[in-house]
């Protein structure tokens, strides 16, 4: 349903082009909110928001951007809407660099500190000025990695949990709030690629508290709620969605 003029937000989803990122995108425009998507690959990016618009008939802006490179975050800014309702920090992903010793170690560990914390934390810097006083939003995605334990990838989303609630103390005064949504396994994303087969699918089912893993869309729904203005005395908080994949480890 479309929103009053007053009522219409500008948000931007980093990693908007694929899976969580995509279906968040998606549920915002279909609010009739502006929506920008922010990532790194432009034939994603672009495919993406054909795709939405010949589909659903939403039109979403594509912004191409290394965040996790502070020359391309301050050169996309101008891209950006002057004034930030709602920030989602999805962008991330796991360091597949392999290699033998501390080199190799180096490698996967600044990967993902690099992939996971610096995509969040660069750009939410750069826009901490533009966030709508008494009721913008920060909502990153991290992962039940944060929580169960996951080497390197995990270590870097549990870095966003300690991050984040610096920073509801930083905007709390502006009336932001900044909470982390946790998902547990996920299908329809590109993080598990061809390891997600129908084995492994039923062996992350199993531990799962309701019998299923977790769709896009189950996080599109927390993310939202977070972002809503029913969520507005709920800041620095992790709202795990993994159907109780944590419990059930």
């Amino acid at each position: 349903m479309a929103q009053s003029a007053a009522a219409v937000r500008n948000i931007v989803v980093t990693g908007g082009g694929t899976g969580i990122g995509r279906a968040v995108s998606v549920r915002f425009a279909e609010d009739g909110h502006r929506v920008t998507i922010v990532g790194r690959r432009r034939e994603v990016l672009h495919a993406a928001v054909e795709e939405i618009r010949a589909e659903r008939g939403l039109d979403i802006t594509p912004v191409v951007c290394d965040l996790a490179d502070p020359d391309d975050v301050e050169a996309a800014l101008s891209q950006l809407p002057e004034r930030v309702d709602v920030l989602v920090n999805n962008a991330g992903s796991r360091e597949l660099a392999v290699g033998a010793g501390p080199h190799g170690v180096l490698a996967r560990w600044r990967g993902d500190f690099e992939r996971n914390v610096l995509t969040a934390v660069l750009l939410t810097e750069s826009l901490r000025d533009r966030f709508t006083t008494d009721s913008g939003r920060v909502v990153t995605v991290t992962s039940v990695a944060a929580l169960r334990g996951g080497g390197s990838y995990g270590a870097s989303k549990a870095a966003l949990h300690a991050w984040n609630h610096s920073l509801a103390a930083q905007l709390g005064p502006q009336g932001v709030t900044c909470n982390i949504v946790a998902p547990g396994t996920v299908a329809g994303t590109e993080f598990f690629g061809s390891r997600l087969n129908d084995a492994e699918l039923t062996r992350r089912a199993g531990r799962t508290l309701v019998g299923r893993v977790g769709r896009p869309a189950d996080v599109a729904s927390a993310v939202l709620f977070l972002a809503s203005p029913e969520a507005g005395f709920i800041t620095g908080e992790i709202l795990q969605v993994n159907g109780g994949e944590l419990l059930g480890r």
